[in-house]
């Protein structure tokens, strides 16, 4: 067995010392099944941060679809085949009324690049509005409006990033908040429109994942989408980690929010692994769009990932993964909040259905290196989690939602036991 120090120092000569690893002490993962991976040590750790295999690590119907598909025939879209058709309409019946197309890519970054791609030759303009602690993906464009990781990039001066509220954080009433937030997209929406940039859409994630999982004012939704209408742009909707019944109460985050989108990009869960990604829209801006686009990608929307997709549906619908994180999730909230009453540096409990976090605070001040010492003391306790927020000071739990009622408790012991240590 390679130890992690020779293969780091490998990893190193060849995919470079600049992509992170977690963990003060890397792990070295050699198989995983359901919500739990196996170390190389043989150690084994439950995955309560990993939404990537939603339906869980290495699942049966999923890899046996991927095998049989593979095994037939795997081929791109300019030829008519059933499966990818087939998918595709199963995949548009989770959608409400109005987005009833689909156009394929092969990662989160593809979709929201297709998507601005879209809204801007839509609307002739380019301006773009979205939250001051984002993430998007890895394109040139996206890099561009990235606010919550560090880019050599800086902000293109047609993105205006707008502060997203945490009433958990603000001791004004939840009216104040909220009119001085749309107060704030107005002026960035003028200054847009000042800067001839006019505004081609906005871009955030429902559940707003990376800024920390804020409990934001009622209405804030359909203030921004009302408010980027009016100003002739549309509304894009990140769903890579807010949606495939993450919330619990809904399908997509955007139908739990109150939000409104023109378009949907999909990502990371579609494909339980497999790289998949999609964005979703309505007949009238696909029709706008391809008819003046040969749009064509060589991988996306194949036979293989259609039965990937196919499959990870299918589990969903079995094993009624959804309404399974709305009964785990209502638990587990149940006990962060006595966590959050118990423990005076923990501010207050965060999420819906099964995405979890505690956010900390020492004398009203973030404290992010509590949040590290909870997220390691975890990780000692074989029980894998994150951190989120501008400060890093807001645990990150979001498990593969195959995460069962008997694994629940394992998570919410370590977590109380680690809390305690701190």
């Amino acid at each position: 067995m390679t130890t992690n120090a020779a293969l780091i120092a490998r990893r190193n000569r060849t995919i470079g010392p600049y992509s992170p690893l977690f963990y003060d002490e890397p792990l070295q993962f050699v198989s995983g099944s359901g919500v739990w991976l196996t170390e190389a040590s043989g150690q084994r750790f439950l995955d309560g941060y990993n939404n990537v295999p939603h339906v869980g690590h290495a699942n049966e119907r999923v890899v046996r679809a991927l095998a049989e598909q593979a095994a037939t025939l795997n081929i791109h879209t300019r030829y008519l085949n059933e499966r990818v058709v087939s998918y595709s309409e199963q995949l548009l019946a989770t959608f409400g009324a109005g987005l009833d197309r689909v156009l394929y890519g092969n990662s989160g970054s593809e979709a929201n690049e297709l998507a601005i791609r879209i809204a801007r030759q839509l609307t002739g303009a380019t301006g773009m509005i979205v939250s001051d602690y984002s993430y998007h993906g890895t394109t040139i464009t996206l890099a561009e409006l990235t606010t919550g990781l560090r880019t050599r990039e800086p902000l293109a001066p047609n993105v205006r990033a707008l502060r997203i509220p945490d009433l958990d954080r603000d001791e004004r009433t939840e009216a104040e908040v909220l009119a001085e937030t749309l107060g704030e997209l107005d002026a960035a929406i003028g200054s847009l429109q000042e800067a001839g940039f006019g505004i081609a859409a906005s871009l955030f994630d429902p559940l707003f994942s990376t800024e920390g999982m804020p409990r934001v004012p009622a209405g804030l939704a359909a203030g921004i989408v009302q408010r980027v209408r009016a100003a002739g742009g549309l509304v894009i909707a990140d769903e890579v980690q807010s949606g495939f019944g993450r919330t619990g109460s809904h399908m997509w985050g955007h139908e739990a929010v109150g939000m409104d989108p023109d378009l949907v990009t999909l990502g990371k869960p579609m494909g339980n692994g497999h790289p998949m990604s999609a964005v979703v829209t309505s007949e009238a801006v696909l029709d706008a769009f391809g008819s003046r686009n040969e749009f064509f990608n060589t991988f996306a929307g194949n036979p293989v990932s259609a039965a990937v997709g196919e499959a990870v549906l299918q589990e969903m619908a079995a094993e009624q993964l959804m309404s399974r994180a709305a009964s785990l999730g209502a638990v587990a909230q149940t006990h962060l909040r006595e966590l959050a009453e118990r423990h005076d540096f923990v501010r207050a409990a965060k999420g819906t259905g099964m995405f979890l976090g505690l956010d900390f605070a020492i004398d009203g001040a973030p404290a992010p290196q509590l949040a590290k010492r909870v997220v390691e003391g975890m990780k000692a306790r074989h029980v894998l989690i994150s951190r989120i927020g501008r400060d890093e000071s807001v645990l990150k739990v979001r498990p593969p939602l195959a995460f069962g009622a008997s694994e629940l408790p394992i998570l919410l012991d370590a977590l109380t036991e680690a809390l305690s240590e701190v």
